[in-house]
């Protein structure tokens, strides 16, 4: 079944609409939070170039400490040579846009509600739970600790979303690894905590807003989960607040944004922050985003 927000979003990018539909406008005062935006010369979010993890120890540590200084700092970080190929990036980010461009009754049929499913598309991921949705299209898959059967993923993006999932697994364990020890703990200590092996993948897709100025992408928030690895496309609009401004995460070919997530700011007893963010609507192209959360696997499910 196709909701009316779906319906209500097709309809603004078919009749080029000045309006958005109430469910997706936000009061002003949402908007700008009362929070300047600031631009790069301002705020840099941290960029870790993992290139030299595996050398010897002393890079190693180094990294572990840039990892520990942002994580505290900031929340957020980008992370450059961590080991995924940049065609599986690719590949991931063109198997968002074949599902998303397929016939809008092949999308209808993963249209769903009941989050116990392996794979749900969701046209506004939570505009049934709040006055103020969010600008986008999503769907969304439990990929660990029990990957799905291939044929329960659309074919449009089943190979990319397998193949992406393997290498996220992969660097998730190595995040955790140097998470432990900018913590001053063993590199298995939290790998090796079963809480930490759920994985769900969720893809935004944000069309062309026509007002822009009405609505956001995606509303302020932080992550429920321990980490989150995202991977964005180009087009830019993610934003993070840092010392009560809204500070751009700029695109950065290749990598890859981390986030603290909620969790892991519980157990490190607020030394590492779970960061607010949002991504900002855009009047001229679509936006493409995977996000990859690690959290409890009994909450997938």
């Amino acid at each position: 079944m196709v909701s009316k927000n779906s319906v209500e979003f097709e309809g603004l990018i078919e009749a080029q609409s000045t309006e958005v539909p109430p469910i997706s406008g936000l009061p002003p005062v949402a908007l700008d939070d009362k929070k300047p935006s600031v631009s790069a010369s301002d705020f840099s979010v941290p960029t870790i170039d993992l290139a030299s993890v595996h050398v010897d120890a002393a890079s190693r540590e180094g990294i572990a400490e840039m990892i520990k200084d942002a994580a505290e700092k900031w929340g957020i970080f980008q992370v450059i040579n961590h080991g995924v190929p940049l065609s599986v990036l690719e590949e991931m980010k063109d198997g968002v846009i074949r599902f998303y461009e397929q016939d809008p009754e092949v999308k209808k049929s993963y249209s769903s509600r009941d989050f116990n499913k392996t794979f749900n598309y969701l046209d506004t991921f939570d505009g049934y739970s709040s006055s103020d949705g969010n600008w986008r299209d999503s769907f969304s898959c439990y990929m660990a600790p029990d990957p799905p059967n291939p044929e329960e993923l659309p074919v449009a993006c089943r190979d990319a979303i397998i193949g992406y999932s393997k290498h996220v697994m992969s660097l998730g364990g190595l995040l955790f690894e140097l998470v432990s020890e900018a913590l001053g703990l063993s590199s298995g200590a939290l790998k090796s905590m079963d809480r930490t092996k759920g994985l769900q993948i969720i893809c935004h897709y944000y069309p062309p807003c026509p007002t822009p100025d009405l609505t956001l992408g995606t509303r302020k928030h932080t992550d429920n989960a321990f980490i989150t690895i995202l991977l964005q496309d180009q087009v830019g609009g993610l934003q993070v607040l840092h010392e009560n401004c809204w500070v751009n995460v700029p695109p950065l070919p290749g990598a890859l944004v981390i986030n603290v997530g909620d969790f892991l700011q519980m157990m490190t007893n607020n030394k590492f922050v779970s960061v607010e963010h949002r991504v900002l609507a855009n009047r001229d192209r679509p936006r493409i985003s995977v996000a990859c959360f690690f959290c409890y696997p009994t909450m997938l499910g």
